[in-house]
């Protein structure tokens, strides 16, 4: 009934992602949110991020933001870590992470998306059958609109780490 909402990883940070796994395991393009995943809310590209977007594209991985703000907001971003955008892209619509998909040159097996918000995010991600991955977000201030859904985000985020603790539980047993 909630999967369409689970990630497939829930990590703090995407400084925490293993990258040179997701390469091994086929991934070639990288989907980003920006706002509360890379960054605070409206905050310009960081060193460290622009750093991490050098370490993703030596690996040979391809990397697109996908956000719903508009282009002064994306478009520096994206230039400051030298990365493809589509911005007012109307998550959780999958036909932008398609288009993601086509400007990177990947398919749906070798694309990862990584977010902060189930309802948009992951919701996108999941209907555009993309390997998606969750962060805590970065930033307790947020729109009034982010505040409210963050509530059954927490419900849905629950029930997500009950079925991966029953998942666990099941694979030993057998």
């Amino acid at each position: 009934m909630f999967e369409c909402f689970y990630p497939d990883v829930y990590l703090n940070s995407v400084f925490e992602i293993d990258w040179e796994k997701y390469y091994q395991q086929g991934i070639r393009g990288v989907i980003f949110d920006i706002d509360n995943t890379l960054v605070p809310h409206g905050a310009p590209a960081t060193e460290a991020v622009a750093a991490l977007f050098e370490k993703i594209h030596k690996l040979g991985i391809d990397t697109c933001l996908i956000s719903n703000n508009k282009k002064p907001r994306v478009e520096p971003f994206a230039d400051a870590v030298r990365s493809k955008y589509i911005f007012n892209a109307h998550k959780p619509s999958k036909t932008n992470y398609i288009k993601a998909m086509q400007l990177m040159g990947t398919e749906r097996l070798s694309t990862l998306f990584v977010g902060d918000q189930i309802f948009t995010d992951i919701l996108g991600a999941n209907n555009a059958g993309i390997q998606s991955v969750m962060l805590r977000k970065i930033d307790k201030k947020e729109e009034i609109q982010i505040v409210l859904k963050r509530i059954p985000e927490k419900f849905i985020l629950w029930r997500w780490r009950r079925k991966q603790a029953s998942d666990r539980l099941g694979t030993k047993k057998q």
